[in-house]
């Protein structure tokens, strides 16, 4: 089936936090403009169609006419086990397979599963906020092993600083996001082979948030770090069809742990959850129908991504970004204007009328930043992009 992805659907009055949440959102401290002309490109869900054969599963759901409470039939493990077999030759077993209601939900039960009270964990900054308020809201501290940026805007890992800080005494855990969100950035083999020796030796626990891994560019190859590292009984991975397949309402993560003790400890934890017979029937749907989908979106968000690419050259070469590796984000780098995060801040959201993140939110590393979401049909991007340009034409 050939999707539409220039369709813009009108997702107000669905109860949608981007187009329906304004005073949330103003709460939230994003904008103190929000209106039926805003565009909200700040959070990570998109404006584009499922793939056909979910919304078929959800109605036959939905036809049955009865949501009680429900179990995890074979069919939803094999479904995962199929997915990740076929695409990264990786063999799950069912017993490592558990459900969570949400990637920071999953994150905050690790956190308390396998740290205490004043001890550290390591996350890479400019990083998902979450991970810093998981950290931080449950009395641990922060041990941040900053990416380097280059002068291309390309970010590595300071391996010097990550196994120093692994070192460090009541050091127990590392939150990994690879893709990593925001930068873009999908760590390669060696990478990934070093971070979870240093991680092994030091007696570090590996949180591996992976759930852009299916949103690479058309080029790029995405590597699990279960795959790489030489032993996995220091390694948890959450992974979701969220991202993926734009079903975040349906709160659908699974986490995959080897380790029988880790395992125990972080079900303890997490006490009993059940999905909804909608989430089930919607991730065994994607899972075993949803690839055809999955391909024409990646291709459609390069497209997208290029489109952007060549508008900055062209209108506002003062902004520095690159095609990320990974996920539908853009990192971008307003510090060419000159001018302060919170100017550059007024005539994005107030004035232009667009929402994005500002990349404070992400910690001081991305100050003169913003994040943009990308996933919504191009004339809307356009349209966005069109608007912050014209706010920014009396500093060129």
């Amino acid at each position: 089936m050939k999707y539409n992805f220039d369709e813009i659907v009108n997702r107000r009055n669905t109860y949608s936090m981007k187009w329906d949440g304004g005073e949330f959102i103003k709460k939230m401290g994003l904008t103190s403009r929000y209106d039926e002309e805003t565009l909200p490109l700040f959070t990570a869900d998109m404006d584009l169609p499922v793939p056909q054969p979910l919304i078929e599963a959800l109605h036959k759901t939905v036809d049955h006419r009865i949501f009680g409470y429900s179990v995890f039939p074979n069919e939803y493990y094999e479904a995962i086990q199929h997915w990740f077999k076929k695409r990264h030759n990786w063999d799950i077993k069912t017993e490592e397979i558990i459900y969570s209601p949400g990637t920071v939900h999953a994150v905050n039960i690790a956190v308390r599963a396998f740290t205490e009270p004043g001890d550290g964990i390591i996350i890479q900054r400019p990083v998902y906020p979450p991970f810093t308020r998981a950290i931080e809201s449950n009395g641990r501290n922060v041990r941040n092993n900053a990416l380097i940026c280059d002068e291309n805007g390309h970010y590595s890992i300071d391996f010097a600083d990550f196994e120093a800080k692994a070192k460090e005494e009541n050091t127990k855990l590392f939150i990994l996001c690879n893709p990593h969100n925001p930068t873009g950035r999908v760590f390669g083999a060696e990478e990934l082979q070093k971070l979870s020796d240093i991680c092994s030796e030091n007696g570090v626990i590996i949180i591996a948030d992976e759930i852009h891994g299916d949103l690479v560019r058309m080029n790029q190859t995405f590597l699990p770090i279960a795959k790489v590292a030489e032993s996995t009984d220091h390694i948890i991975t959450f992974t979701a069809i969220n991202k993926t397949f734009n079903v975040a309402g349906l709160h659908c993560t699974n986490v995959i742990i080897s380790n029988s003790n880790l395992r125990t400890k972080f079900i303890k934890e997490l006490g009993m959850h059940l999905a909804s017979p909608f989430t089930i029937s919607a991730l065994i749907a994607v899972y075993n129908e949803g690839e055809g989908w999955l391909e024409q979106l990646k291709e459609y968000i390069d497209g997208t991504m290029e489109w952007v690419v060549n508008f900055l050259a062209e209108r506002m070469p003062k902004v520095k970004t690159r095609i990320p590796e990974g996920t539908y984000l853009m990192w971008l780098d307003f510090s060419g204007y000159g001018i302060s995060p919170e100017e550059v801040h007024d005539r994005i959201y107030n004035k232009a009328n667009v929402i994005l993140e500002d990349g404070s939110m992400f910690g001081e590393e991305g100050l003169v930043y913003q994040r943009i979401c990308l996933p919504s049909p191009r004339p809307i991007i356009k349209e966005a992009f069109e608007r912050i340009a014209k706010e920014f034409e009396d500093l060129k």
